[in-house]
């Protein structure tokens, strides 16, 4: 009896947590006509996942657990992850200045930014994206050579595409290897992420949705400069919950590389409502769904806001809510999750709409999970 009584309490969790998701994710497509959705939880230990809708209105091809979605910006939590690694290997310190690594910007601005500000985007203004008339890295050197910061480094927090990016270029290079060789060939391996691109390769092109605007029209992500490492991963759910569940210790990973995870997780500024990591955004827990819109704000995305220095850095978390949105103009992505309750959400859709909304669904399903399946610790 209580094999089967135990096989009828799991069908029962998989049936509340399916009706949790579904009451919220569904009204959402249907408000903002997105075509399809991918969605995975973890529950105590536990990942569920849950497919909506299609990947092509022109193909009708429905959403599975394969489906590669744009993460947009979710993918700069890789780039840091990466930096983290190179960190913990001796390859490179986030103390360090950028120029150090960068022979070309000695005696510009960037011999007085470092690497951690680069990762928590305390470098001093630099702008959200690279100026459209760069197209190579010479002249991105060139511009970045040019620059001058608008407030000293570490004061202001400015959400900056560069700056992440130029972490990336300088993690890559002190491993040397190529950006792209580095994450597809090292990182998603190491991590048992087997669906996972930055190029997707012909032979997965066909589990590749298309994207949609916000108007409705298909489109696709075009690579530009340094794109791949602000924004450029192509992933699928349970790739992404993987990293999640890696992120809150509960798969068995590379000793070093676990390490420079929860390295991510250390807080170096407070500014606004969020705790700065390394591109890891955190919120004490339990918390408002107020203070997770705040973080997640236009403002804290468009405008420079002060930035508070923790010294010493906080050291990670468990009772925290950590996250991270994502945006290309035909894709959406939020995960979050909270490590003290084993608990965390990916959700990915193949149109952009409103970053508010993903935060209030996740908060939604995430508060649902927690209160009712999650245990207290």
């Amino acid at each position: 009896m209580l094999a089967s009584s135990t096989f009828a309490e799991g069908e029962n969790k998989q049936k509340e947590i399916s009706d949790m998701v579904d009451g919220v994710i569904r009204p959402l497509m249907q408000e903002y006509r997105i075509p399809g959705m991918a969605i995975a939880v973890i529950v105590n230990g536990e990942s569920y996942f849950y497919n909506y809708g299609v990947a092509s209105l022109q193909t009708q091809r429905p959403v599975t657990s394969q489906t590669l979605f744009e993460i947009g910006s979710a993918s700069k939590t890789y780039t840091a992850t990466l930096a983290s690694y190179a960190q913990v290997n001796g390859n490179l310190a986030l103390s360090d200045s950028a120029s150090k690594y960068l022979p070309f910007l000695r005696g510009s601005s960037f011999d007085n930014i470092s690497l951690l500000n680069l990762g928590t985007h305390t470098s001093g203004g630099l702008p959200l994206q690279v100026p459209e008339a760069i197209h190579n890295d010479d002249q991105l050197m060139d511009y970045f050579r040019q620059w001058k910061p608008s407030y000293a480094a570490g004061t202001y927090r400015v959400y900056s595409n560069p700056s992440i990016g130029m972490l990336g270029m300088i993690a890559a290079r002190s491993m040397n290897e190529s950006f792209v060789d580095a994450i597809e060939k090292k990182l998603f391996p190491m991590l048992g992420m087997t669906h996972s691109y930055i190029n997707v390769p012909p032979d997965r092109m066909k589990d590749y949705a298309q994207g949609y605007t916000k108007q409705g029209a298909p489109i696709r992500l075009n690579a530009g400069v340094l794109s791949s490492e602000a924004y450029g991963i192509k992933s699928s759910t349970p790739d992404m919950i993987r990293f999640i569940a890696a992120n809150m210790q509960m798969i068995k990973i590379d000793s070093k590389l676990q390490r420079a995870i929860d390295d991510t997780h250390t807080g170096y500024f407070r500014s606004g409502e969020i705790t700065q990591d390394l591109i890891w955004e955190q919120y004490p827990y339990p918390l408002e769904l107020k203070q997770v819109l705040a973080g997640n704000s236009n403002t804290m995305t468009y405008q420079a806001t002060k930035a508070t220095e923790l010294n010493p850095p906080l050291q990670p978390q468990a009772n925290s809510l950590i996250n991270k949105t994502g945006s290309t103009n035909g894709f959406a992505s939020y995960v979050a999750f909270v490590p003290a309750r084993r608990l965390g959400i990916v959700m990915l859709a193949n149109k952009n709409y409103p970053i508010a909304q993903r935060v209030t669904a996740a908060y939604q399903i995430l508060t649902q999970l927690g209160s009712r399946l999650s245990p207290q610790n």
